[in-house]
């Protein structure tokens, strides 16, 4: 083939890919008298152009609005002196957003025949994907508005089954397995940000750090799963009394120690709450041979600050651990404040 016949039918081709695009009715005046095709999804052979100018007019009138073509790959040929093929793959973009169609790739067969000063589209067999357009369409527009529904929902029904899954996996990843508390990352990050709001507001925030007195000796009577059984009690009792605010955290600091974590809490109001923890606790009379009372007890050590710039959130567990340490020096089953 010649590169003039090449241009020719190149030319031909795109003066044909514009005016579909583009929804040109002037495209109908270029159909052959003598016309055959297939149309778009349809299987049905159309014969005569009075045929096919119902079926372009039909094509415009069920998508009026100017439509996108990608064009992947030409294939000029030339069938004889007063004919010339076209073979071209492409992308369809309809005004309709479709992932799926979009990416599926469509086939054009042009035929064009010389008569007399001009050339004309004797043949135009064009294969779009996605299944035949039931009759009245010439693209499977309804399928895809089905599609696209379908598509939609499922996409928002795994949005929503990824984020439930992830609001899980962030529950999980702050609670204590055994006790159902928040884990020590949790206590962490809340007491970042509670002392960074304190620092900011200059308000107190306070800390109870308590630890189950002689615990090693009931694992030892009692057993491991005794052991993990009484620590789920505690906790039940001292999330019932000791996070009753909002803002408020309880939580396990590691083995048999908690702490609660109370936000805009001075001393004296600190001190309360360990007292209606260690009330509570004490109600609950769980037996414990190795323990001067018979019975589980607690220790406690409480402080409370107001934060300074020159000091890290790790003072306020500092204090509250050396409060804790004069407890148990102390004989163990009671309270004692931190010095502010």
């Amino acid at each position: 083939m010649s590169p003039q016949r090449h241009r020719l039918a190149r030319l031909l081709f795109d003066e044909y890919i514009e005016m579909y695009a583009a929804r040109d009715t002037r495209l109908l005046d270029r159909f052959s008298e003598n016309f055959s095709g297939f149309a778009g999804s349809s299987d049905l052979l159309v014969k005569t152009r009075a045929e096919w100018v119902r079926t372009t007019q039909q094509d415009f009138a069920q998508v009026p609005e100017r439509i996108g073509i990608e064009v992947l790959e030409v294939f000029p040929q030339e069938l004889g002196a007063d004919v010339l093929a076209v073979t071209a793959f492409f992308h369809i973009h309809l005004p309709q957003p479709d992932p799926v169609f979009a990416r599926e790739t469509a086939r054009l067969v042009l035929v064009f025949r010389q008569e007399g000063d001009d050339w004309k589209i004797a043949h135009s067999s064009i294969s779009i994907p996605y299944g035949n357009a039931p009759e009245g369409e010439v693209y499977p527009a309804a399928r895809l508005r089905q599609h696209n529904l379908e598509l939609q929902a499922l996409v928002e029904e795994r949005t929503q089954a990824l984020a439930q899954a992830n609001e899980r996996l962030q529950v999980l990843s702050h609670t204590d397995a055994l006790t159902g508390l928040a884990n020590r990352r949790r206590f962490d990050e809340a007491l970042e940000q509670e002392w960074a709001r304190a620092l900011r507001a200059q308000t107190p925030l306070a800390l109870v750090l308590l630890d189950v007195d002689v615990f090693k000796h009931f694992n030892d009577h009692y057993g491991h799963l005794a052991g993990d059984a009484c620590l789920q009690a505690l906790a039940l009792a001292l999330a019932q009394t000791g996070g009753c605010r909002e803002g408020d955290v309880v939580a396990r600091f590691g083995g048999e120690e908690f702490v609660v974590l109370l936000p805009s809490t001075g001393p004296s109001a600190a001190e309360e709450v360990a007292h209606r923890i260690r009330q509570a606790i004490a109600a609950l009379a769980l037996p414990h041979e190795g323990a001067p009372w018979g019975i589980v007890t607690v220790s406690f050590g409480v402080a409370s600050l107001v934060p300074r710039r020159d000091q890290a959130p790790a003072e306020l567990v500092r204090r509250a651990d050396r409060a804790l340490y004069r407890a148990k020096q102390g004989g163990r089953n009671r309270i004692e404040l931190a010095p502010e």
